[in-house]
């Protein structure tokens, strides 16, 4: 198939970012495309009752007619709702915290526009994540984005390098103040001013309540349970174990009489380990299925450091394969809330040179003894 090398298909979503990058590729002289995927119509997405697509479809065919590029729709609802939507559920349903953009990047995201841009004869494909893409020694590494507070390489490391190869991130050398400045600056003031998309794109408020609306027989398949110490003595009731997470503080309804934490969920029992900050702290975690950039170089890479929740702070750590395949991760400076499900992204200096997800911590004290020099 032949294709335009100056012809790149963008993911648009209607919103500031998405927008920008199809302004940004226009002024560098390629030819935009954009594609919509429609995933999810939560009664939100739509402001009448007689309109045919969501809001923010409509949004980014609005946009694209003011750009003057074509724009697409990918219907992707079934397949988002049989695989993205049944894992987070089945994640919550098993005690684990699910990491949704982390799967849906690779599965629907990237492979959709791949697919599309296949079609539409595009060389290129191109988002607006705030991440930045680099080659070292024929590798294709995603680079953290220069804005701190809006970095998404978190999310791309289940993305196959071969992807990243035709992908382009015009925004990975701004901020998000400047992409709103630039807005603004070219005749998009409105837009500019809009707000922030949320976290978890088919979530409307909390994610419980949307647990609910999904398996309405959810509260008889779990029931109520036992709040749990450290030691498996009992002090209280709690409504399930689907409805709270590692870390967790607020919205415990039980007085105790000082804070409280989540510290582990055991779905077999249905119990939930309450205890002090102090009894968070981690000095190991281990990780499953992990993916890397370069095997052999990752596991003798220095500098290394993990980010365990999106927004953390990379820590400095060691790791060691284990013999069943899983990773034992032995942090170099204190970590917090290890939540099983949640992504471990590793990197190296800021380029992503690896990612897992947290695994079940339990039994990790015999791999830490036998493992004294991790």
């Amino acid at each position: 198939m032949k294709m335009n090398h100056k012809k790149v298909l963008v993911g648009m979503s209607g919103g500031i970012d998405s927008t920008a990058t199809c302004m940004m590729l226009q002024e560098q002289g390629y030819e935009v495309v954009g594609l919509t995927m429609r995933t999810w119509d939560s009664p939100t997405k739509f402001s009448t009752p007689e309109q045919e697509f969501p809001d923010y479809v409509l949004e980014a065919k609005r946009l694209a007619d003011r750009l003057g590029i074509k724009h697409y729709v990918a219907d992707e609802r079934e397949g988002f709702r049989r695989i993205i939507i049944q894992n987070f559920i089945d994640e919550y349903m098993h005690g684990r915290t699910p990491n949704p953009c982390a799967l849906c990047n690779p599965l629907f995201k990237f492979r959709v526009l791949t697919e599309w841009a296949d079609r539409l004869e595009c060389a290129h494909i191109a988002t607006g994540h705030y991440s930045r893409l680099e080659v070292v020694d024929g590798h294709v590494y995603v680079v953290a984005g220069d804005d701190e507070k809006k970095d998404q390489s978190y999310f791309l490391w289940r993305v196959d390098e071969d992807v990243f190869r035709r992908c382009l991130f015009p925004l990975g050398t701004y901020t998000k103040v400047s992409v709103r400045a630039y807005l603004q600056e070219k005749g998009f003031e409105a837009k500019s001013k809009e707000g922030e998309s949320m976290e978890v794109c088919f979530v409307d408020g909390d994610y419980r309540d949307f647990l609910r609306q999904m398996v309405p027989d959810l509260d008889e398949r779990i029931g109520a349970g036992k709040f749990v110490n450290a030691a498996g003595v009992p002090l209280g009731i709690h409504k399930g174990f689907a409805y709270y997470t590692i870390g967790q503080r607020k919205g415990l309804d039980i007085a105790l009489g000082k804070p409280a934490y989540v510290l582990k969920l055991n779905p077999e029992k249905n119990t939930v380990m309450l205890g002090d900050a102090d009894q968070l702290r981690a000095d190991y975690m281990l990780i499953e299925q992990l993916r890397t950039v370069d095997a052999e170089r990752f596991f003798r890479e220095e500098g290394l450091s993990v980010r365990i929740r999106y927004r953390s702070k990379p820590i400095p750590c060691d790791v060691r394969l284990l013999e069943d395949g899983r990773v034992l991760v032995h942090f170099q400076s204190e970590a917090s809330s290890i939540t099983p499900g949640q992504s471990a992204v590793f990197y190296a200096g800021r380029r992503v040179v690896g990612g897992a997800l947290i695994a079940s911590q339990r039994g990790i004290g015999m791999y830490v003894e036998q493992s004294p020099s991790v």
